[in-house]
C-alpha cells in the first residue's frame, strides 16, 4: 500500500499523537508499506504561531524506511486575530484551515491540491489542528481515494456541561471532518460515545486503543537517579511526564502537593517535560519550590530513570484522549493517580489499578496522594494490577495491526 499520513508536527517534536504516528508508519514500513509523511518543521507547539519556538529545517529526508515531508511555516505578527476574522466565513472546510491554532504551511497545501505523488489511502491526526487535516482530505479527494482520521479527542470534565476543552474539539469545523472521513478510529469507548452522539455512523468507527512496549520504558537505574536528584531511597516520589501546562494538570499536581504538604504529607515531586507558557508563570509564585525537581525534557535513557526512581505517577490532566504515559507507568509497576476527565477515565479502573478524583477538585486530589504516600501496600497493589494488564490489553501488535487491516479493507487489497 502507499500511505500518506499528515500529522502536524513529527519527533524530535514531543506529543502523544506525534508518537503515536511515528511508530504507526515504521509499523507499516517495516511491514513493506511505502509510507509518506506530511508534517510541519515545528518542534515546539508555539512553533505554530511564534518564531520563539524551535523549528527544524523544511526538506525531505527517509527516516526508519518512511519518507518525511517537513514543511514550513507561516507565522506573523497578529496572526491569530487575521485568522479569527477570515474564520467568519460560512464554509466548514474554510474554518478548518482558519483555525487560530493552527500550523500554517502552504506548501503542504499546494502538494494537497496539485503533486505529483500518489497514494492508496490518506490518514490524518490530530485535533485542533485542523490544517493538516483538511490538507489530508483534499489530497484524498482529488485521488479519489479513502480519508481515514484519528482526532484523539479531548472530551474534558464530564461533570461541566459546558467544558471548554469538549466544545473546542466537537466544534462543528472539526465535526465536518470527522463526518468526511471514510473510517474514525477512536481510543476509548467514551470517544466513540461522544461522536455516536454527534451523529457520525456507527460503521465509520474503529475503537484501537494505545499499546506500550516495556523496553521502551522499563530497565533504569532507581538509586542513581535518586542519587543525582538528591532523594534518599526511603523518601516517596511523585512524577509527572507532560507538556507542563494548566491543560496537563501540572499546576492541579503543585497545587494539591501543597494542600498535602500543609496536611503533614513528606515526598517529593518531580516534573519531567517541555514547560508551556502558563506553567511558567504560575511556577514563578510557586512557594514550596524547593521540594519541587524540574527535569525538563528527557532523553530515552533519561525517561527510563525517570520512571524507575517514581513510587507514584500522577496526570491530573484535562485534555487527554488516552495518556500514554500512564501505560509506561504502569510498565514499571508504578500507580496512577489522575482526574476522571476524558478518555483517562476510561484507562484507569479506579481502586483496581490507580485512582481518579473529580477533575478540578484539588482537595480531593491532595487527599488520594496523601493516601497513596501514606500507604505501601496500596501502591504495590495498584502498580502491579497495571503492569498486569499492559501485558494483555495494551500491546502494541495488536493495535497496529488492526489499524493496518483497516486500511486493507478501505482499499480493497492487501499490502504490496
Amino acid at each position: 500500500m502507499r500511505v500518506a499520513h499528515f500529522v502536524q508536527r513529527y519527533p524530535p517534536a514531543l506529543g502523544g499523537s506525534e508518537a503515536y504516528f511515528a511508530r504507526l508508519s515504521r509499523f507499516l514500513a517495516a511491514a513493506g508499506d511505502r509510507v509518506t509523511v506530511l508534517t510541519t518543521t515545528a518542534v515546539d507547539l508555539d512553533a505554530f504561531w511564534s518564531s520563539c519556538g524551535r523549528t527544524l529545517p523544511p526538506g525531505t529526508t527517509v527516516e526508519d524506511g518512511v519518507e518525511l515531508h517537513r514543511y514550513s511555516l507561516l507565522r506573523w505578527p497578529g496572526r491569530r486575530y487575521f485568522l479569527k476574522a477570515l474564520s467568519f466565513y460560512p464554509s466548514r472546510f474554510w474554518q478548518c484551515l482558519t483555525l487560530p491554532c493552527n500550523p500554517i504551511a502552504w506548501e503542504m497545501w499546494r502538494d494537497a491540491v496539485g503533486g505529483a505523488q500518489s497514494y492508496d489511502v490518506v490518514h490524518a491526526t490530530a485535533f485542533p489542528y485542523g490544517w493538516p487535516l483538511a490538507c489530508g482530505l483534499r489530497l484524498a479527494r482529488r485521488l479519489q481515494i479513502p480519508f481515514l482520521l484519528t482526532p484523539f479527542l479531548h472530551l474534558g470534565n464530564p461533570d461541566d456541561v459546558d467544558d471548554r476543552t469538549r466544545r473546542a474539539y466537537l466544534s462543528p469545523a472539526l465535526l465536518s471532518l470527522v463526518h468526511a472521513a471514510d473510517r474514525v478510529f477512536v481510543q476509548t469507548t467514551l470517544e466513540r460515545a461522544a461522536l455516536l452522539n454527534e451523529r457520525v455512523p456507527e460503521k465509520k468507527l474503529v475503537l484501537v486503543g494505545m499499546g506500550v512496549e516495556a523496553d521502551e520504558c522499563t530497565g533504569g537505574d532507581r538509586e542513581a537517579v535518586r542519587a543525582a536528584w538528591g532523594i534518599s531511597n526511603d523518601e516517596v516520589v511523585i512524577g509527572h511526564l507532560a507538556n507542563n501546562s494548566e491543560e496537563k494538570g501540572t499546576v492541579d499536581l503543585l497545587q494539591a502537593a501543597a494542600k498535602a504538604w500543609q496536611g503533614g504529607r513528606r515526598f517529593r515531586v518531580v516534573l519531567a517535560g517541555p514547560e508551556m507558557p502558563n506553567f511558567r508563570r504560575f511556577w514563578r509564585s510557586y512557594r514550596p519550590a524547593g521540594q519541587v525537581q524540574r527535569l525538563g525534557v528527557l532523553d530515552d535513557r533519561e525517561k527510563r530513570d525517570f520512571y524507575a526512581g517514581l513510587d507514584v505517577f500522577i496526570l491530573p490532566s484535562r485534555s487527554d484522549s488516552f495518556g500514554l504515559v500512564l501505560l509506561e507507568a504502569w510498565a514499571n509497576g508504578t500507580p496512577n493517580l489522575a482526574y476522571r476527565a476524558g478518555g483517562v477515565a476510561e484507562v484507569i479502573r479506579h481502586e483496581e489499578d490507580g485512582l481518579l478524583v473529580a477533575c478540578g477538585d484539588t482537595d480531593a486530589l491532595a487527599a488520594a496522594l496523601g493516601r497513596l504516600v501514606q500507604d505501601e501496600d496500596l501502591r504495590r497493589r495498584l502498580g502491579e494490577t497495571g503492569r498486569a494488564r499492559t501485558k494483555v490489553d495494551f500491546r502494541w501488535s495488536d493495535k497496529l495491526n488492526r489499524v493496518r487491516e483497516v486500511y486493507q479493507e478501505v482499499t480493497g487489497r492487501p499490502s504490496s
